[in-house]
This record gives C-alpha cells, sequence and structure tokens, in this order.
C-alpha cells in the first residue's frame, strides 16, 4: 500500500505485480475500485506527476491528497520526485 503522504504510479503498480507496460490496465481497475477510500487508489499518479481521474471527480483527488499533505498545483504533485513511493516490500500477488 502507498502510504498517506506519498504517490505511487499506476506504471509502479504494474511492475511491482510482474505486469510491467500495464498501467492502463491498473488505472481501469483503480476506477471501479469499490473500497475507496479504505483502498486509497487516489494516491495513484501518472508518471509525469499529474494526477490523472478518479472515479469521484479529480477535484476529490487532488482535496484528498492535500489532506494528507501532498502538495498539488495545477494539477501536479509538487515535488513528485520527493514524495513518489516506490518501496513495495515485496512483489505483490500476480494479477
Amino acid at each position: 500500500m502507498i502510504p498517506k503522504g506519498m504517490v505511487g504510479t499506476y506504471g509502479d503498480i504494474a511492475k511491482a505485480l510482474g505486469k510491467e507496460g500495464s498501467s492502463r490496465v491498473i488505472g481501469r481497475i483503480l476506477h471501479i475500485n469499490p473500497y475507496a477510500p479504505r483502498v486509497p487508489c487516489h494516491r495513484v499518479v501518472k508518471s509525469d506527476g499529474s494526477v490523472g481521474g478518479y472515479a469521484k471527480g479529480v477535484k476529490s483527488k487532488i482535496e484528498m491528497l492535500k489532506a494528507e499533505g501532498v502538495k498539488v498545483s495545477s494539477g501536479i504533485v509538487v515535488d513528485f520526485t520527493k514524495v513518489r513511493f516506490r518501496g513495495f516490500s515485496k512483489p505483490l500477488p500476480k494479477i
């Protein structure tokens, strides 16, 4: 799980699942996440640091990120490289 106050990318999750190159699939899966925000898909952003989409609206996603201490300006995560989580401790289960 991506810790509070950090973000990961769709590609980071795909790679951790052993499905590198499947970031669009990850995006589609997260879009239908029935457990949001308990399963914090709002912490997943595009590889360029832009916020990307969210089933409950981009404004809601930005508000949730800001509430967790992630700075967002003009739809881009500020200091993206500093708050980018890549520390998946073990490979995630294969999908």
